[in-house]
């Protein structure tokens, strides 16, 4: 799983996607599953970077998943139209203690 950094805006956009393109190279995994639980800062460029990753993936054909998109991204995506193409996951259930 590749993880997007707590604060992604243009002036780390294009150092964040060169480091998740190396990632996604070296992990060589099936599916392209990105973690977005720890933006805390952003702007509409980490929409660009991830509608970015999902067009490598597609183009190395393999599936593609954002999970943990924080609410004022899931809204920005829904204003921008590009919502449905993020495939967001739900976040997997906690363990449950005994």
């Amino acid at each position: 799983m590749l993880v997007l950094p707590a604060e992604l805006t243009h002036s780390q956009a294009n150092t964040c996607l060169g480091m998740l393109r190396e990632a996604a190279r070296a992990a060589r995994a099936e599916q392209v599953l990105i973690d977005a639980s720890a933006l805390t800062r952003f702007d509409s460029s980490a929409l660009a970077v991830l509608l970015e990753c999902r067009r490598d993936a597609l183009h190395d054909g393999k599936p593609f998943a954002v999970r943990g998109l924080p609410a004022r991204l899931q809204e920005l995506a829904q204003v921008y139209g590009v919502r449905e193409l993020l495939n967001e996951l739900p976040e997997p259930a906690s363990p449950v203690a005994a």
